[in-house]
């Protein structure tokens, strides 16, 4: 079973960086669609950005695109969620999760197989 921790979380201002980490253990990242996903306090999860298995797909929430980059490091394996220009609205805790999904496609909804515990990114000034 794969276990999956976050890190990177923080208290960041406006127009600041973070890049958030998440170490899966137990399975190769190259047989996994991997997403990252956000809850803000009093509103539904919603998907931020995912990477297909193969490498060669992603997909960006419109509200990140342009500033949130997703990356993986498959032989270490890692996953990473750099995110640039952050802004208050994505103040949220930030899970990252793995779905058996093998193939050049992913996607923003829930249905993922493994989840992490959830790190919090707080902007604000």
């Amino acid at each position: 079973q794969s276990q999956l921790v976050e890190s990177g979380g923080g208290l960041v201002q406006p127009g600041g960086s973070l890049r958030l980490s998440c170490a899966a253990s137990g399975r190769s990242l190259d047989y996994y669609a991997i997403g990252w996903f956000r809850q803000a306090p009093g509103k539904e999860r919603e998907g931020v950005s995912c990477l297909s298995s193969t490498g060669g797909y992603t997909n960006y929430a419109d509200s990140v695109k342009g500033r949130f980059t997703i990356h993986r490091d498959s032989a270490n394996h890692m996953i990473y969620l750099q995110m640039n220009n952050l802004k208050p609205e994505d103040t949220a805790v930030y899970y990252c999760a793995l779905r058996d999904q093998y193939g050049n496609s992913c996607y923003l909804t829930s249905d993922y197989d493994i989840w992490g515990q959830g790190t919090q990114v707080t902007v604000s000034s």
